[in-house]
């Protein structure tokens, strides 16, 4: 059961119907961004932050959500409101980020405020250059005698700042929680309010974090922006190849590097693989950063097609550095790395492979392979295992394994 207050809102006067037009008669305006000089952040809102718009960002508890936003707004300049934090915390916190120099902390307007009606009349009548609200769960409304963070009191609670932000074209930023099972906590519909979704990804101990659009009103969902967290706050990634192959060990049974594509920018990864003999009744199948589901069909694919007696071998699959590859283009990439740890021979350590692997043992094509093909000539990468090369998995793993 959800609480809707009706008695609280004002009576609405029914608008006028607007008489609908053609699409030609319908004139284009230019939308204007804020450039925050962050330019992975820039990527992935589609060229910068557009005038007005509502974002969600939303993570894993202590992936670096606030982190990433405190160091946007001392670029930028605004309010950050947080109802999680006091002023004292976020002062030590932005000096540890560096952002201790006077003109940059001048730049940055701090209200421990929770209360929307007042952090909406503050906006409207003092109209910041961008506002960050940390977190919507802890933004609450007259309007409802709900406790903060329940489902009605997030929906409008969001729906006044929404409003707010379309009101006075300012860009504002809500930052959100997710739930165990790593789904947007509160009401379903917040997701389709905002005008964009972005997901802050990565291994809480590991040092890489992927910054996703899932949902751009304004820009492209395709593109990631890579940052690696150090002491001083996240730092942009221009080589991400070169971060997740950094601590690569060459010359060992069961590793590739794999090249894949995190939005439109191809990555190279290495992928590694563990093959043992299994002490249990069912063989294990175990995958980190891929699909496990994934795994247990190339594992089967594998056993049919390349006569590699797998089914009492317990087969474990990593991908180094804390990527998790959603794409197929990966498979023959695993395909090679359990092939070569199963038969104990190294693969070429200037060996990169791609390809979707399908039911059959065909290997099948994939997009951008030109992209990907350049990213790993121009890191040294002299042999190509492509779906140009290899018609089926048996082919790939007799050329590279002999």
């Amino acid at each position: 059961m959800v609480e809707t207050a009706v008695a609280a809102r004002k009576t609405r006067v029914a608008p006028s119907f607007q008489k609908p037009q053609s699409l030609s008669e319908v004139k284009l305006q230019k939308t204007s961004r804020m450039q925050t000089t962050i330019k992975e952040f820039d990527r992935v809102c589609g060229g910068g932050i557009a005038d007005g718009s509502v974002i969600l960002i939303t993570g894993e508890p202590g992936i670096g959500k606030s982190t990433l936003m405190l160091q946007l707004i001392a670029k930028t300049g605004g309010l950050y409101v947080s109802g999680e934090e006091s002023p004292h915390q976020v002062k030590m916190r932005a000096q540890r980020l560096c952002v201790s120099d006077g003109e940059s902390q001048n730049k940055i307007l701090f209200s421990p405020e929770t209360n929307v009606e007042n952090i909406s009349s503050f906006i409207s009548t003092q109209k910041p250059k961008l506002v960050i609200v940390d977190s919507v769960q802890t933004v609450w409304t007259d309007n409802l005698s709900q406790a903060p963070g329940s489902v009605s009191q997030i929906r409008e609670a969001s729906f006044q700042l929404i409003k707010t932000a379309k009101e006075t074209n300012i860009p504002i930023f809500l930052v959100g929680h997710i739930t165990k099972s790593g789904a947007i906590a509160g009401p379903k519909i917040l997701e389709h309010m905002v005008d964009t979704v972005l997901y802050l990804e990565g291994e809480r101990f590991n040092s890489a974090r992927l910054l996703r659009s899932i949902k751009n009103r304004f820009g492209p969902t395709d593109e990631v922006g890579v940052f690696e967290m150090k002491d001083k706050g996240l730092v942009e990634v221009t080589n991400p190849s070169g971060l997740f192959l950094r601590e690569r060990v060459k010359n060992i049974p069961g590793s590739i590097v794999v090249a894949t594509m995190e939005g439109t920018r191809p990555v190279l990864v290495e992928i590694q693989s563990l093959v043992s003999k299994s002490s249990l009744m069912i063989a294990k199948r175990v995958a980190q950063g891929v699909d496990s589901r994934r795994l247990q069909l190339i594992s089967a694919i594998l056993s049919k097609h390349s006569k590699l007696s797998l089914q009492d071998y317990d087969i474990y699959v990593n991908v180094a550095g804390g990527l998790k590859i959603q794409e197929p283009a990966a498979d023959l990439g695993i395909v090679l790395a359990i092939a070569s740890s199963f038969l104990g021979k190294t693969l070429d350590e200037k060996l990169t492979a791609f390809g979707e692997v399908g039911l059959l043992g065909e290997v099948r094509e994939v997009s951008n392979s030109e992209k990907r093909i350049k990213e790993a000539k121009g890191l040294g990468f002299a042999q190509i295992a492509s779906p140009k090369d290899f018609k089926f998995v048996n082919q790939a793993i007799s050329k590279f394994l002999k």
